[in-house]
């Protein structure tokens, strides 16, 4: 049980008959419940600060826990989003080989298709020079027959017959 400045002013002595002076001891008692009534109230408002710094410092550890799980979070998103940047990234890099093989592929094809044209029109080619050649060698051969000496003689015979 706690000692009150009340219980201090209502506490009685009793008397002697070599006791104390009374005045003084009133007054000493009243000294003492002054000191002893700041005492409480000092203690009454360090016992409030204490408890306003409890209720901060529980504030701040719920702060700092809330952080913590923002934090995890925020760990987390980013674990996320780098794992889902990863992904795509590979994504387009298969996407851009596909489209490379397919390109490449292609350019093959027309390269391919370009090079039986040119040799087919080589072949073309030869086949007309040869049948060309031939058409001249013929050509020449009727020229060197026989049958155009024949025709010079005519020509001569029907050039006399005209003139004369």
């Amino acid at each position: 049980m706690s000692l009150t400045p009340l219980d201090i002013h209502n506490k009685e002595f009793s008397r002697s008959f070599r006791g104390y002076d009374e005045d003084q001891v009133n007054e000493f008692l009243d000294q003492i419940i002054k000191e002893f009534d700041l005492l409480l109230r000092e203690k009454r408002e360090l016992e409030e600060k204490i408890a306003e710094r409890d209720k901060k410092i529980a504030s701040f550890e719920n702060i700092e826990e809330t952080l913590k799980k923002a934090m995890f979070v925020a760990q987390g998103a980013a674990d996320e989003m780098k794992s889902n940047a990863r992904k795509e990234a590979e994504l387009i890099v298969k996407e851009a080989e596909k489209n490379a093989d397919r390109m490449i592929n292609e350019a093959l094809s027309k390269s391919q298709k370009y090079s039986n044209e040119v040799e087919e029109l080589k072949k073309r080619a030869a086949v007309y020079r040869s049948r060309f050649r031939s058409m001249l060698e013929a050509q020449l051969a009727m020229l060197d027959n026989a049958d155009w000496e024949q025709f010079e003689k005519l020509e001569e015979g029907f050039s006399q017959r005209v003139e004369g």
